[in-house]
C-alpha cells in the first residue's frame, strides 16, 4: 500500500513555512486505514501491550482501531479541561509552539505495558509528554507508533530509548509540486 499516495500534503498549515502532511484522507480509505491497523498492531503484537494511549485527536481515531485489533484497552490524552475527575498534566513543546496534555490520573496502572500511539513523529514533543504522563503513572512503555515521520526532524532521537515505528517517512519539507 502507498500511503503517500493517501496522505495529504497542506502547504503553510498550521502557519507559513510548515507543510501539513494530512492523515485523514488515510482514514477515510478502507483499505489504507485496514493498512496502518494491521502494519502497526503487526509491529506491536509481541511486546505484550496491555493499553494503548492516543491523543487528542487524530490518535483517537487510529489508536482506538489499534486497541481493538490488539485485544487491549484504550485510554486518551487531552486538552486541558476536557476529561472529569482528577487528571495528571503535561506541558511540552511543539515543532511551532507549546501545548498541555492531561490524563486521568488513573488511566495507567503501575506496569501496565502502553503503546503511545499518534498519527505524526515531528520533534517528538507531543510523544515524549505521552510517556512522561505513562512513566509519572507507573506504566511501562512498550513502543511509540505513528503513521508518518519527518526524519529531518529529531523526533526519534528524542524518544530513544523507547522503540519507535513509522509506516511513512519523510526526509524534507519540500512542498509537493502542484
Amino acid at each position: 500500500m502507498d500511503l503517500d499516495a493517501v496522505i495529504r500534503k497542506v502547504p503553510d498549515h498550521p502557519k507559513p513555512g510548515i507543510l501539513f502532511y494530512d492523515v485523514m484522507p488515510v482514514f477515510a480509505d478502507p483499505a489504507a486505514l485496514d493498512h496502518c491497523v494491521r502494519e502497526l498492531a503487526g509491529w506491536a503484537r509481541p511486546m505484550d501491550v496491555d493499553v494503548v494511549l492516543g491523543a487528542e485527536s487524530r490518535g483517537f481515531i487510529l489508536g482506538g482501531a489499534l486497541a481493538r485489533e490488539l485485544g487491549t484497552g484504550f485510554v486518551t490524552a487531552r486538552k486541558p479541561g476536557k476529561l472529569p475527575g482528577a487528571t495528571i498534566r503535561e506541558e511540552y513543546e511543539l515543532e511551532y509552539g507549546t501545548d498541555v496534555l492531561e490524563m486521568h490520573a488513573d488511566a495507567v496502572r503501575p506496569g501496565q505495558r502502553v503503546l503511545v500511539h499518534d498519527d505524526l513523529l515531528a520533534t517528538g514533543g507531543t510523544a515524549a509528554a505521552k510517556i512522561r504522563l505513562v512513566e509519572a503513572m507507573g506504566g511501562v512503555v512498550a513502543g511509540v507508533a505513528f503513521v508518518v515521520e519527518l526524519t529531518f526532524l529529531p523526533g526519534r532521537a528524542r524518544l530513544a530509548p523507547h522503540p519507535v515505528r513509522a509506516l511513512v517517512a519523510y526526509d524534507s519539507e519540500a512542498v509537493p509540486a502542484a
